[in-house]
């Protein structure tokens, strides 16, 4: 047995395809099936390495939202990707593709269409991405993470799953030890993704004066904004005691994502579904800072279908000004009817078993294969 899994460029299309290889794994112990990733890069190899999964390389190109030259050269990469990738399918020759969108699985769910190899499809966004939108004509199966994109697809190929979410995101594990902090306050935890978000960090650092008196703030900013934030936190001129109650961090390993997640009485993050998922199983109050809709389309309907819960509120970046987040977590923290009411919301808007059902669906389609 065979499955090959694409989908990338972001740890939100990796990353959930990790969470479907445990449950594959898990579902069948059977050491003779072999899972593949196909893409321009292996993004995490020793995540590959940990699941045993082979790297197969295959160009790919991506259709920028702005005119750029690069968009001439990267429809011949498009090209030379689908004719690497249906060269290599057919020597791997899988019994079913897992495609989790993005820029990189359109050349390879091409060539699978083309060797009427079976593919499977997963949508994390509450609006389609233009993969999907491609790979819909091609996939038996739809997988969704809202409600709301099924009428984007045809109705008999879909099924509402949620998102695959890794084992170790999920595990009950010890906070306190995992980041070595001991909170005497509620912890507030602000989240940029993997790399960081540039606008959060500025927000949160200007915030710092009136959230570190009441609040201990775990702060993830990116590896590559570690230096400056740091610098920056000092030179705001805080007193050693209330920098005490600031905690800054680069890149989280998934351990420390998980810990940091249960240790917050609050979640402020941009509006990423994975990021939206976890802080729903971890059942966390949540405020979300889309990224711009000039910039990415998803993120902002996303953080409004999910806020129409009443799980989240929303702040745009159009409307961020003094003290606004600080006065956005005090309305929450301060009223236990509304945190209350906006915990449960959370812990209803989705469960935790979406890998699993994925590799069920793709372990049936391989034998059948």
């Amino acid at each position: 047995m065979r499955i090959l899994l694409v989908g990338g460029g972001t740890g939100g299309h990796f990353y959930p395809l990790i969470a479907i290889a445990e449950g594959l794994r898990q579902k069948n112990a059977d050491t003779s099936m072999e899972l593949y990733y196909m893409g321009p890069s292996p993004y995490d190899s020793k995540e590959l390495d940990r699941m045993n999964i082979k790297f197969a390389y295959c160009p790919a190109g991506r259709q920028r939202k702005y005119f750029s030259v690069l968009n001439w050269v990267d429809k011949v990469l498009v090209l030379a990707g689908l004719l690497v990738a249906i060269v290599k399918l057919f020597i791997i020759y899988p019994d079913v593709v897992m495609s989790k969108g993005s820029f990189t699985s359109v050349p390879v769910v091409l060539a699978a269409g083309f060797l009427r190899i079976p593919v499977v499809i997963h949508e994390s966004d509450s609006v389609p991405g233009t993969a999907n939108k491609i790979g819909a004509r091609i996939a038996r199966y739809i997988a969704i993470s809202y409600d709301t994109v099924s009428d984007y697809f045809p109705a008999d190929k879909v099924a509402l799953t949620g998102i695959p979410i890794r084992e170790s995101v999920l595990k009950k594990i010890d906070p306190f030890s995992v980041l070595n902090i001991n909170p005497s306050k509620p912890v507030i935890f602000v989240t940029g993704g993997s790399t960081g978000a540039a606008t959060l960090n500025t927000l949160v650092l200007d915030s710092l004066d009136e959230l570190l008196p009441s609040y201990i703030v775990i702060h993830q900013v990116g590896e590559r904004n570690l230096p400056a934030v740091k610098e920056t936190a000092l030179a705001r001129g805080l007193d050693e005691t209330l920098l005490a109650n600031y905690y800054v961090l680069g890149k989280m390993t998934a351990e420390e994502m998980n810990a940091a997640q249960r240790l917050a009485s609050l979640i402020v993050s941009r509006a990423g579904s994975t990021s939206i998922f976890e802080t729903a199983l971890k059942g966390k109050p949540s405020v979300l800072l889309p990224i711009p809709q000039n910039i990415s389309h998803d993120q902002r309907k996303n953080a409004y279908t999910y806020a129409a819960t009443g799980a989240a509120t929303v702040i745009e970046e159009e409307n961020i000004a003094d003290g606004v987040l600080y006065a956005e977590i005090q309305r929450i923290m301060c009223d236990q009817e509304i945190y209350n009411n906006m915990r449960q919301a959370a812990l209803g808007f989705t469960t935790s078993d979406s890998a699993v059902k994925l590799a069920d669906i793709l372990l049936n389609i391989s034998l059948e294969h």
